[in-house]
């Protein structure tokens, strides 16, 4: 496609979560600390939500990169499971063998078992559960009965929610109230404004090998940044797209037209466009009607 046209040295705008894209933008640094620090600290849990595509993929990722031998990780990204199967998967990720009908309650035990040990021999075992608003109730109320495993002085794990915004209003729920009071730390991440999106495109650009300044034109950010509304997925998405419609036109810069192309072939975002537009229209009309409206009450009095 467009490596060799742009000379890249690979494709800039995947979609897998790559680390070695992240881009330590205001927002994303900040939800890093607060993880970094609330960790530290050993108590309770975590929470970070965020929009769909809002790069919690990445961040997640981005933490299990930062942690260090003292930290055990255990890392579940499909968490649509009851409790048992929560906790089988858990058991899984740490190690621990366990037969295939086995009860909550030895699962329990077994888990504990094995924080145990870990935690005499000094690390710090850190549960990171990513879509964690796909989490059946029952599988939350799991969530804290494993928070209850600890010491006399330390608890044995720390526990961090990934999900997106829903996952908030889950938390509502009167029957989770205990689990709700538990989260220590929390952060909500935010779309990137305008020149974040931009320096985001630019830091993809770079990693990929562009050596271009300004290989995207200023009317192509700011179509972007609309119609993207700073979602760091939709970004990708077009930002790829762009790229293959100014190399399909045989021009050596994304302009306006070849980003219009991208948003056009993009349904989540040209549904956006389209009503923007329809939004734009019937505001013209009604102050049409208006104005009308005015010139004939008016008229007597002209």
């Amino acid at each position: 496609m467009y490596l060799e046209y742009f000379n890249f040295a690979e494709f800039p705008f995947v979609l897998t979560p790559n680390t070695y894209y992240f881009c330590n933008l205001p927002s994303y640094q900040e939800a890093l600390n607060v993880l970094l620090v609330s960790l530290r600290s050993g108590e309770g849990f975590i929470k970070i939500v965020g929009e769909v595509g809002s790069g919690k993929t990445m961040l997640c990722r981005e933490l299990l990169d930062h942690l260090d031998t003292e930290y055990v990780t255990a890392y579940i990204a499909n968490p649509a499971l009851d409790c048992p199967g929560l906790y089988k998967a858990l058991a899984k990720e740490l190690g621990v063998p366990v037969g295939r009908n086995v009860d909550q309650y030895s699962l329990l035990n077994v888990i504990n078992e094995k924080l145990l040990a870990l935690h005499s021999a000094g690390k710090k075992v850190v549960i990171i559960i990513d879509e964690a608003q796909v989490l059946p109730d029952q599988a939350l109320e799991g969530l804290r009965l494993l928070s209850n495993l600890e010491t006399a002085s330390a608890k044995l794990l720390q526990i961090v929610l990934f999900g997106q915004t829903e996952l908030n209003a889950r938390l509502q729920q009167p029957n989770l109230r205990q689990l709700r009071q538990r989260i220590a730390f929390s952060y909500q991440l935010r779309a990137l404004n305008r020149s974040e999106s931009e320096a985001y495109v630019n830091y993809r650009l770079a990693k990929a090998g562009n050596k271009y300044p300004s290989l995207f034109s200023n009317k192509s950010f700011d179509l972007l940044f609309k119609n993207s509304r700073g979602v760091p997925r939709l970004i990708n998405i077009l930002c790829h797209k762009a790229l293959m419609a100014a190399f399909g036109r045989g021009k050596a810069k994304v302009d306006g037209k070849a980003m219009r192309m991208a948003i056009q072939d993009t349904e989540s975002v040209a549904g956006f466009l389209r009503n923007n537009y329809l939004i734009k229209i019937f505001g013209l009309i009604l102050f049409l009607i208006l104005a009308v409206n005015m010139f004939f009450v008016m008229r007597p009095y002209l």
